[in-house]
């Protein structure tokens, strides 16, 4: 691992200088004592490298041959003390917070959340202290991990995008779920249907456009989660007011698959929008978190 840089944050693929790809990794991690970078294999093996290198608390470094597609998470080290509200636990696979794309979900299987998923021992016989012990149970099965993406994807979509710019006062806003939409929309092709490809298919565009709507505001698209009391019922989050991660597309919405291919497909549908003289607007809620 090479030392890196400490911005911009998250995790970014680039070819350097001197011809070496690779990715540059950068997490703000204030008052650690160290952090590990986790890789994950497709078969979900486990590899950590710590980054040695912090700038202003910023932890970063670059590792050489890491590529887009890459899962990875991290492990944070530092005190326990719940009672000052330090609660660094390495046990706990982090997801980046500004991860670009997310792979997998929370909990293996649909039920309650697993116990390993929380820092503090959830199932802790005195209920008055459970959580102030610290669980030293691997999250990592059970929890989303970050993907590394190309920045430009294969073909450089935005070279040529022009936004639409309608003045306010003849706007004319549609607010939509991305996968209630087109879910049963009979000129979408059906394994497109309730997708980012679904809204940027000619069908679901055609009739946006015959309704003379000039920008579409998506209800959130952000990655979210389903709450726990939720998976309880054998229910799912619809909405979508419980991200977990904000700069990356829900990858339930994407029907090219969830290894990064969903920002490309995001991408594709915003562009076929924009072509179409249609604005896109997106719903976001800082305060609807899944933390």
């Amino acid at each position: 691992m090479w030392p890196g840089t400490p911005a911009p944050l998250g995790a970014r693929y680039r070819v350097g200088p001197d011809g070496v790809a690779g990715t540059n990794f950068a997490l703000w991690a204030g008052g650690a004592e160290s952090v590990d970078l986790c890789l994950f294999d497709a078969d979900g093996r486990e590899r950590r490298s710590p980054l040695a290198e912090s700038t202003h608390e910023i932890w970063h470094g670059f590792v050489p041959g890491v590529l887009p597609g890459q899962r990875y998470g991290y492990r944070v080290h530092g005190r326990w003390d719940p009672w000052t509200g330090a609660r660094w636990n390495p046990a706990k696979l982090l997801l980046d917070p500004y991860a670009r794309a997310v792979d997998g979900v929370l909990g293996a299987e649909r039920g309650a959340l697993p116990a390993a998923v929380y820092g503090h021992v959830r199932d802790w016989p005195e209920q008055h202290v459970a959580d102030t012990v610290r669980d030293e149970r691997d999250s990592a099965p059970y929890v989303p991990k970050g993907v590394v993406v190309h920045d430009d994807g294969p073909d450089d979509l935005w070279a040529d995008d022009h936004r639409p710019k309608t003045p306010w006062a003849d706007s004319v806003i549609y607010e939509l779920h991305v996968r209630g939409f087109t879910r049963r929309h009979p000129g979408v092709p059906e394994e497109l249907r309730g997708t980012y490809a679904g809204l940027a298919h000619p069908a679901a565009i055609g009739h946006l456009e015959r309704l003379g709507v000039t920008a579409v505001e998506l209800l959130p698209v952000h990655q979210f989660a389903d709450e726990d009391h939720l998976l309880r019922r054998g229910l799912r989050n619809y909405w979508g007011y419980n991200s977990v991660g904000y700069f990356a597309p829900h990858a339930a919405y994407a029907a090219s698959g969830t290894g990064g291919q969903q920002v490309g497909e995001f991408r594709r549908m915003v562009r076929a929008l924009h072509d179409a003289g249609i604005e896109v607007i997106l719903d976001v809620v800082y305060n609807h978190t899944a933390e």
